[in-house]
């Protein structure tokens, strides 16, 4: 170990630290062989430049022939409902990904655990409850230790226009879906966003892609290796679902730079990470097609984006 941190290998030194620094548990990696300012010097080669708020007069959500674009009827869900929805299997040599490419933005909703505050519940389970044929988790939560157990949001939660749940906050961070099915991305007060018409909002960050302009413009954005979570929207609407394993012997997983250059890739105008590490799941099609990084399995979660 002390070969990392005191060799010449400035790159894998960076990695160890920025996975070790961003975890509850293991800074102990960094801190045992570097002082502070060491750790801050590295911190701050690899981290996020975003100030900006998405603008939603980016994109142009196609409008159904049987619905005008400001009607209530909601979108029309296909009797097959795989229809309309690709799968793309992501193959690296730190960490394999599954991609779920959604035509239509307005099948996307927000599934909240029915014990708010109390009690989480599993993806695979959320989707059965909300008859939803896929989705990804959402917003963090409080996890003590890695114990808690799914029930309370951080930040706040909102879903079909109402604020289900929100810490005391000057603003927030939002991830979510306008009535108009366009993502939402930015740091908001309670006032904005009771004011931007949300369909589905939760808080996390950091945001990948605004306004078709990468945020992590050198090193590895600073959260390490991990399993990871994230959601984008092309300029047409159509919405990216991504998750990556990690935390593995022979697969660590993605930095938020690799997860970026993958949003890039597929052509995402705008991208936001979410909660990952032992949280990141993905379900599609009755199964949970990643293996998560819990001992558990899959964890509970208050909140997820749910395909209807």
């Amino acid at each position: 170990m002390p070969m990392i941190y005191y060799g010449p290998f400035d790159n894998l030194k960076e990695m160890v630290v920025t996975s070790a620094m961003t975890t509850y548990r293991h800074q102990y990696l960094a801190t045992w062989f570097l002082d502070k300012d060491q750790i801050n010097e590295i911190m701050n080669k690899n981290k996020i430049d975003t100030t900006d708020n998405s603008d939603i007069k980016d994109i142009s959500v196609a409008v159904s022939t049987s619905a005008e674009a400001n009607s209530s009827i909601e979108p029309e869900i296909p009797i097959n409902k795989t229809e309309g929805v690709e799968l793309v299997n992501i193959d690296e040599n730190r960490y394999k990904g599954y991609l779920l490419i959604v035509k239509d933005p307005k099948r996307i909703e927000l599934g909240v655990t029915k014990d708010l505050t109390r009690f989480g519940v599993k993806l695979d389970d959320m989707s059965k409850e909300n008859d939803a044929i896929g989705g990804i988790n959402a917003g963090g939560f409080e996890d003590e230790n890695g114990q808690g157990n799914g029930g309370t949001p951080t930040g706040i939660v909102v879903k079909d226009g109402e604020v289900l749940y929100k810490t005391k906050n000057d603003s927030y961070s939002i991830v979510g879906f306008n009535k108009q099915g366009v993502l939402v991305l930015g740091n908001y007060s309670l006032s904005q966003i009771q004011s931007l018409d949300l369909k589905a909002a939760v808080s996390f960050e950091p945001f990948l892609i605004v306004n078709g302009k990468a945020t992590i413009k050198s090193g590895n954005g600073g959260w390490g290796l991990a399993p990871r979570t994230v959601i984008g929207q092309r300029k047409d609407g159509t919405v990216l679902m991504l998750v990556t394993e990690g935390r593995k012997l022979t697969m660590p997983g993605a930095t938020l730079k690799d997860v970026q250059d993958i949003m890039i890739k597929y052509e995402a105008y705008n991208a936001a990470n979410l909660d990952g590490g032992s949280s990141s799941t993905i379900y599609w099609d009755n199964k949970v097609l990643n293996d998560p990084s819990s001992m558990d399995g899959v964890r509970f979660i208050p909140t997820a984006f749910l395909i209807k």
